[in-house]
């Protein structure tokens, strides 16, 4: 039996933001099975995670094209499945660092090629559905991933979180073998990876997409830790947080024939909009942990809209070079998560958690900004 193409790309995007969420959620009883290292400690695994999916993403996904984009998500996710592998197996906190390092190799080479294969396989005018069916990969991960690595740690320990998912990794990897290549092999383009920063139009869809992610994953990772440290929750409860964002996440792939329809122009304003009033709303609430877990609902379905429409932008940049395109837009959203997991680290540490929400807000306002003067000036 054939697996649709759509299927196997909305699971490899699983793969990788189920990897890249799972860590809070139990940082604190991996800390605990390393003689008690402390959740910052721990998080350091996802700041090299994000560093070397921003520096693949960078250096090697740009190759892709070359290749074909089918091609190189089947060499991207065996990387990603070692890393998790060694993740449950690390003797010591330093060579679980490393292991999601290489993690973060896989998984910088298959964002944008799952992004980009998406693309090409979406029939004209349906791009922002399509696109919205293969992000619903982050639901899954939030949902499936991030939610059942709380569970787990707690019945079988946190080891057992990532042996799961490369196990599951194993069987995306056979079926993506088993099934009809997707996607073409480009003609060589010339020049290096830095080829794509010459794309009309790219500068700006990078910053936005930099301060969108900053805002993201600084807030994500300090909300779970601060539910456990600041408010008392139990790690069972706390699997709520990413459980409650990913039904919001996954309820709003609903919107995104509206993107087609109305046109990507129109709502982005609204969009992100809505997500800075968001941040400062949960800032505002932040002492109280039922209302923040909440918020988590409307913050879901928000991102999945305000991520359609930025990787959507990037996507319709340049076809033939889609894979370098994209793989500068996970660059730089891992290198934003590399440099927010700890400067988000000391707000909560220093001014305390509302604060974190605040500086969201603020990583988001270059996003409203563009997208105003995009729909006033036409363009």
């Amino acid at each position: 039996m054939r697996i649709p193409p759509i299927l196997l790309l909305t699971a490899a995007v699983a793969l990788v933001g189920s990897n890249s969420l799972s860590l809070s959620p139990i940082a604190l009883e991996v800390g605990r099975g390393f003689g008690g290292a402390a959740a910052r400690e721990v998080l350091i695994g996802a700041s090299l995670f994000g560093a070397g999916t921003a520096g693949a993403a960078v250096l090697i996904a740009p190759w892709a094209d070359r290749i074909g984009l089918s091609r190189a998500l089947g060499l991207a996710l065996t990387v990603l499945v070692f890393g998790m592998a060694g993740t449950a197996l690390a003797p010591s906190l330093w060579v679980l660092w490393l292991a999601q390092a290489v993690a973060g190799v896989g998984s910088g080479v298959a964002l944008p090629a799952t992004y980009g294969l998406a693309a090409e396989i979406a029939p004209k005018g349906r791009e922002s559905t399509f696109l919205g069916r293969v992000l619903m990969g982050w639901t899954l991960s939030l949902v499936f991933g991030a939610s059942a690595a709380a569970l787990i740690a707690e019945v079988a320990g946190w080891r057992a979180v990532h042996g799961v998912l490369a196990m599951l990794g194993g069987v995306v990897l056979v079926a993506l073998a088993l099934s009809p290549r997707m996607g073409e092999v480009r003609a060589a383009q010339g020049g290096g990876p830095w080829a794509a920063l010459r794309v009309p139009g790219i500068g700006a869809a990078l910053a936005v997409a930099g301060g969108y992610m900053a805002a993201f994953y600084g807030l994500y990772a300090y909300v779970a830790p601060y539910l456990q440290a600041g408010l008392g929750w139990p790690v069972w409860m706390v699997g709520a947080v990413p459980l409650i964002y990913g039904i919001g996440f996954g309820a709003a792939a609903l919107a995104d024939p509206a993107i087609d329809r109305v046109g990507a122009r129109r709502v982005a304003p609204w969009v992100f909009g809505a997500l800075v009033l968001l941040y400062l709303g949960v800032a505002a609430v932040a002492g109280s942990g039922w209302a923040l877990v909440a918020a988590c609902l409307p913050w879901g379905v928000i991102n999945h809209l305000g991520l359609n429409l930025i990787v959507g932008r990037l996507a319709g940049l340049d076809a033939a070079r889609r894979g370098a395109v994209l793989g500068l837009n996970s660059g730089v959203t891992y290198l934003a998560m590399f440099v927010a997991t700890p400067v988000f680290g000391f707000a909560e540490a220093g001014v305390g958690f509302a604060a974190c929400a605040v500086l969201a807000a603020v990583c988001v306002l270059p996003a409203l900004v563009d997208a105003l003067w995009h729909r006033a000036s036409g363009r």
